[in-house]
């Protein structure tokens, strides 16, 4: 898809895209009431988009837009902790450590019936799907992976990066603490538009696309997911009991066999991507197709470069 035809599909997707916003549908799994936006043929072969942090739904609002054109069915859910999704269980345990955002994306596609799907995400999202398609192979035919393999070890401890990563990594150390829960707590809404500032440092968005996303934030379950999910990747929390063995399936870091494009910004500051593949990135996706590196994008390639996402997803499943 050349540009200027996929401007044409994300500006014919506008007014779709408008009415979705307030017709946000919800399906019941084992532990969430997980809200999500549909688009597209009902009878398409389904794409899942998942977002980020700090984000939500909104990231895919010019992703969306080819994909329905060119015949598929696009379901993109608020993960947990954003938006209008809901913890079934009152007293069930804020957790978000990565087996359960992988988990989360397999109950969403059982409760829909889905029996197999393409996935794209980057940052929480593209974690999930890494984990959807890394422990549930039969289930995904297709991924594109924003920002790289990130499924991680949670038992082996975290070796120190350079004093330049560390530094962008600011905000893991910080939630580790209870100063951090009670900023983000008291001024989620600010520090969410700064690491939008600084993760995509040559995106220039408005306060209004930002101020559409930033109700997500006031989830009740936001603090307490965010928290636990960069405590417990760090060693500072617990994870739930009955994710335990799919975490030790998730340390040996198992292979992405479906077929995949590795999508980067080149100014992303937490991924910090070189020019060509990697050996540990061969490893990991044994089918790996194309690998880009995005000029001039961010960390928020979706929404900066949202051609690029489309691009790959349409490149895959049409081979």
């Amino acid at each position: 898809m050349d540009r200027r035809t996929f401007l044409q599909a994300a500006t014919a997707g506008v007014a779709t895209m408008a009415q979705a916003q307030s017709n946000t549908r919800s399906i019941q799994t084992p532990a969430l009431d997980i809200a999500y936006e549909e688009h597209g043929d009902a009878q398409g072969f389904p794409i899942v988009l998942l977002h980020g942090f700090p984000d939500d739904v909104r990231a895919f609002d010019q992703v969306a837009p080819p994909l329905a054109k060119a015949g598929y069915r696009v379901l993109v859910p608020y993960l947990r902790g954003y938006g209008p999704t809901r913890f079934r269980d009152a007293s069930a345990p804020r957790v978000a450590e990565q087996a359960a955002i992988g988990q989360d994306l397999i109950d969403f596609a059982d409760a829909l019936g889905l029996k197999q799907m393409a996935l794209a995400g980057y940052d929480w999202g593209g974690r999930a799907a890494a984990i959807a398609a890394a422990l549930h192979p039969e289930r995904v035919r297709a991924t594109v992976i924003i920002g790289g393999y990130t499924i991680q070890d949670v038992f082996a401890p975290q070796r120190p990066a350079s004093p330049e990563v560390e530094r962008e990594l600011w905000y893991q150390w910080y939630f580790n603490t209870e100063r951090g829960r009670a900023g983000l707590a008291a001024n989620r809404r600010s520090l969410c538009k700064f690491l939008w500032q600084t993760w995509s440092p040559g995106w220039h968005f408005s306060d209004e696309e930002y101020n559409r996303t930033a109700p997500s934030f006031d989830n009740p379950d936001f603090v307490d997911v965010v928290i636990h999910s960069y405590r417990h990747r760090n060693g500072g929390a617990p994870g739930e009991a009955r994710f335990q063995e799919m975490e030790k399936e998730l340390a040996k870091r198992p292979k992405i066999a479906a077929p995949s494009i590795l999508l980067y910004g080149a100014t992303d500051p937490l991924a910090r991507p070189g020019p060509d593949v990697t050996p540990a990135e061969r490893a990991v996706f044994p089918a790996l197709v194309a690998r880009r590196v995005i000029a001039t994008a961010g960390h928020f390639l979706p929404r900066e470069k949202p051609e690029a996402v489309s691009t790959a997803l349409l490149e895959l499943l049409k081979t």
